[in-house]
């Protein structure tokens, strides 16, 4: 079993004035590093900084993040459908 961990960073901050990295970084308290490491996803944020993210752009912690678990061939989104 896999966790695949996806996000809408880059869209966010584009449609946010087109925020760099390093203004969403300022703004949720870490590094610009972290958070180009985050968007290319090869770091999972914790979910104290993963709520930070959220909280900066106003939106739900699953409008930024999404997150599939994998197993074989097989991958189940886990948002709930409305």
């Amino acid at each position: 079993m896999n966790i695949v961990i996806r996000n809408q960073i880059r869209r966010l901050r584009f449609e946010n004035d087109e925020m760099t990295q390093r203004e969403l970084a300022r703004r949720a308290g870490c590094t610009r590093q972290t958070i180009h490491a985050i968007e290319a996803a090869k770091y999972g944020p914790s979910l104290e900084l993963a709520m930070k993210i959220a909280e900066v752009f106003g939106v739900a912690i699953d409008d930024v993040f999404q997150y599939e678990v994998t197993s074989g061939a097989e991958a189940r989104p886990s948002r709930r459908n409305p």
